[in-house]
């Protein structure tokens, strides 16, 4: 894994810092607690924990659906935007497949999108500038104006 964090954000770049991952299971855990680390600093304001759920939820679903024919990695990537926090997780995958289900209770998955939906203010998905698809959420007021 490889990370990197932009300790003095600014104008012309937003971004607070990224992770690459591999994409296996012990990379969930791992971005989490990484997130966790490097966003302490700009002690945000908005739910630290909300924010590491959502993560795990799409680095989740970047792992499992993926695709790619030569080895591939999973990009999370976090943004200050003006009071908002945002944050991108890019797979090598289709953005047409990105959607939210309504799982019956007693699926055992597709709740992924479904509690990003339900806890950001807002999210999106489509081509990733990095080949593949990225999807992204927004929590509002992450910060005081």
């Amino acid at each position: 894994m490889a990370y990197t964090i932009d300790r003095y954000p600014c104008q012309d770049s937003p971004r607070l810092g990224a992770m690459t991952l591999h994409p296996e299971p012990e990379s969930v855990p791992r971005a989490r607690r990484w997130f966790r680390k490097f966003i302490a600093p700009y002690n945000p304001a908005c739910s630290v924990d909300d924010c590491t759920l959502m993560i795990s939820e799409l680095v989740t679903n970047a792992i499992l659906y993926g695709q790619a024919d030569d080895p591939w990695l999973v990009r999370v990537e976090w943004y200050r935007e003006g009071t908002a926090l945002r944050v991108d997780v890019h797979n090598p995958g289709f953005p047409v497949n990105v959607r939210v289900r309504h799982p019956e209770a007693n699926d055992a998955h597709g709740r992924g999108l479904l509690l990003v939906d339900s806890i950001a203010d807002s999210w999106r998905s489509g081509p990733s500038r990095h080949g593949g698809t990225v999807v992204s959420f927004v929590v509002a007021d992450a910060w005081p104006a």
